[in-house]
């Protein structure tokens, strides 16, 4: 692919594999553009897919240790939708799907079809919580050299895991390198997602064939955006993906790549 150049001047990293119709990739928190090659591969068989390395998470791009906001992390899609040209679906993963949905409300017709996995939208409360506890606490284990401390934080009480999971996070954040580079900018999009507020209203007038979908093993947390969105997007359907959770993408690609193709199908088939 040719060099994509964002809105504010900068190069957007993408990797991309497989020929067809378009599915952009808009990972969630914690992936380098990496996490979703299985899906990837699985579905470029039959698609031409684009994975997006946001720029939330690519630390050659926060020189100064600042985050992005989620405009500038849209500009950055929309900028890769206008490249490659229509038809292009998009499937967002939680933060990366609450990216999807801005760019959808920022451009429409700049796609065909969106799948969108457990969004982190605000619904009611912010998911630091009404008082920003969380990042605080989180950071201050960042600033303590704790990344493994941040992201347990961050899982228990913006995600809801229970105690005991959300420790195996720490740990696992502790032992791999690339989680512990990650932790910040996981922080940082945890902002980012509250900056946004909520945002209903503007996802009301999203009138694409969307698919909204979730595990049903997933905390409650994540559940609720969904029914949220459902019960105001008017051309959305809920799909549920039974024994699996928030990791379904990495524990079950295949059946995540099924469900995506026979959405993708549908919506070109219906152009």
């Amino acid at each position: 692919m040719d060099t994509i150049i964002s809105a504010d001047g900068t190069g957007v990293r993408v990797y991309e594999q497989g020929r067809g119709p378009t599915i952009l990739i808009v990972g969630p928190g914690l992936d380098d553009g990496t996490r979703t090659k299985k899906l990837a591969t699985m579905l470029a068989k039959r698609y031409r897919v684009i994975r997006l390395h946001r720029r939330q998470y690519r630390l050659d791009l926060k020189t100064d240790g600042a985050g992005f906001s989620v405009a500038q992390e849209v500009d950055d899609v929309l900028a890769v939708a206008h490249h490659v040209g229509r038809p292009v679906i998009i499937y967002g993963h939680s933060s990366g799907a609450t990216v999807a949905l801005e760019a959808l409300v920022a451009s429409q017709p700049s796609f065909v079809g969106a799948i969108i996995f457990e969004p982190a939208i605000v619904v009611d409360t912010p998911w630091a919580g009404e008082d920003n506890e969380v990042i605080t606490q989180a950071r201050a284990a960042l600033y303590a050299g704790k990344p493994g401390k941040a992201m347990a934080i961050f899982t228990r009480y913006s995600i809801g895991l229970p105690a005991w999971q959300a420790r195996s996070v720490g740990v696992l954040t502790t032992l791999v390198p690339r989680y512990r580079r990650l932790a910040p900018s996981q922080i940082d999009d945890l902002q980012a997602m509250d900056a946004l507020g909520p945002r209903l209203d503007a996802y009301a007038q999203i009138a694409l064939p969307t698919l909204l979908l979730g595990g049903d093993r997933s905390p409650s947390r994540l559940g609720a955006p969904l029914a949220a969105l459902e019960r105001v997007m008017p051309n959305a359907e809920r799909a549920v993906m039974h024994g699996l959770d928030h990791g379904a993408d990495v524990k079950a690609p295949k059946k995540v790549a099924r469900i995506i193709e026979t959405f993708a199908n549908k919506v070109l088939e219906e152009r």
